[in-house]
């Protein structure tokens, strides 16, 4: 674990973001709130929360931060959801993994919540999108947009023997 100690405390801010592709129709059913495991943004929120908490259980030689904030929010696309998650910190190093752990989390906890609906569901374009502070400064990206990923292929109905 790289020895932080000597740096400054300085304010520090990452945006991560993450694409549940899904059907339509299972995008309808979370925002009209019928799924039946319950409500499917609120555990996501939740879930992104505790994930970006918890990073460094998951993420070898990360470095425990004490976090300021963590929001996280899905916004309903064309193609599912979108899952956008702002972490900040005052401390010696950044918040891009806690970001990025946090929209997959959120992401996945989606998944799991509709799976029995529609197990073709897809997390895809998991990015940084933002990062402030610390000695590197301000990165922020492009503004191209995410790479589309392939068509989803409908199963085939199994023929009657």
């Amino acid at each position: 674990m790289i020895d932080v100690g000597e740096k400054p405390k300085t304010d520090r801010v990452a945006v991560a973001t993450a694409l549940l592709r899904m059907l339509p129709a299972t995008r309808e059913r979370i925002l009209a709130g019928r799924v039946e495991k319950g409500d499917v943004l609120a555990a996501a929120r939740l879930a992104g929360i505790m994930a970006a908490k918890r990073t460094p259980d998951f993420i070898p030689l990360c470095h425990p931060i004490a976090l300021a904030g963590v929001e996280v929010t899905l916004v309903p696309e064309e193609e599912g959801l979108r899952v956008r998650v702002q972490v900040k910190t005052v401390d010696r190093t950044g918040v891009e993994m806690e970001a990025l752990t946090a929209a997959c989390a959120a992401a996945l906890t989606v998944y799991d919540m509709c799976k029995s609906v529609d197990r073709g569901m897809v997390l895809d374009a998991v990015r940084l999108e933002h990062k402030s502070g610390g000695r590197s400064g301000t990165w922020e990206r492009e503004a191209a947009p995410a790479p589309k990923a392939a068509p989803r292929r409908r199963p085939r109905a199994k023929k009657p023997r």
